[in-house]
C-alpha cells in the first residue's frame, strides 16, 4: 500500500467490513489473460471466504485454470461536496478491503453445506430458512477462498469530517451520506 496512513491496522474493523458489506468483486484471470471482475455475495469465516455460484461458467473455468483470485469489498461512507470557490474540496470517504488468495471448488458435501449456511447467516440473520434441498445442492457450486493476504484501507477525512464519519459508522446511519 502506497499511503500507509490509510491502512486499517485493526483486524476487527476489516472483519466487520467483510461481515457487513453485501457485495464483493471477485477478480480472476480470464482465459485470454485479462483480469475478469464479477460482483458476488460472499461470507467470511475464520480466514476463508465462501460464495455460491453455478457449477459451470466463466468464473469456474477461470478458477480451474488458475486459482489465484482477488476479492475487493468497499463501504462508501460519505460524499463531501466541493464548493463554488473550490470544487477540489470534494472528497469521498470510504473503507475497503482487498484480499488475495487461492480459490477452490468445494466438493465435500458437508463443507458445501457449511459454506451455504455461512451465507444464509450473513444475508438472513433472523433465520427461518430450513435445510437445503438435495436437488438445489446438486446444481449449486460453492467456492472457498483461502486468504493469503488481506489489507484494509480507509479515508475518513480529517478533523470534523473524520469525527462525522466515525459518528455515522457508530450510529449505523444508512450509507452513504452527503456532507458539506
Amino acid at each position: 500500500m502506497r499511503r500507509l496512513k490509510k491502512e486499517i491496522k485493526d483486524k476487527s474493523v476489516i472483519i466487520d467490513l467483510l461481515n457487513t458489506c453485501h457485495v464483493g468483486r471477485l477478480g480472476t484471470i480470464g482465459k485470454d489473460g485479462y483480469p475478469m471482475v464479477k460482483p458476488l455475495n460472499f461470507a467470511y469465516h475464520d480466514g476463508k471466504i465462501y460464495f455460491h455460484t453455478a457449477k459451470e461458467g466463466e468464473k469456474i473455468d477461470d478458477i480451474k485454470r488458475d486459482n489465484r483470485v482477488c476479492l475487493e469489498v468497499d463501504l462508501p461512507i460519505a460524499y463531501v461536496k466541493g464548493t463554488a470557490a473550490d470544487p477540489c474540496k470534494a472528497e469521498y470517504l470510504y473503507r475497503s478491503v482487498i484480499i488475495k488468495g487461492r480459490a477452490s471448488i468445494v466438493e465435500d458435501k458437508e463443507e458445501r453445506i457449511f459454506g451455504l449456511k455461512c451465507l444464509m447467516r450473513k444475508y438472513q440473520p433472523e433465520g427461518g430458512y430450513g435445510d437445503f434441498l438435495e436437488e438445489k445442492l446438486n446444481i449449486t457450486g460453492v467456492v472457498r477462498i483461502d486468504i493469503e493476504e488481506m489489507v484494509g484501507k480507509e479515508d475518513l477525512g480529517r478533523d470534523a469530517l473524520r469525527e462525522a464519519a466515525l459518528k455515522v459508522l457508530e450510529d449505523k446511519v444508512p450509507l452513504p451520506i452527503i456532507l458539506e
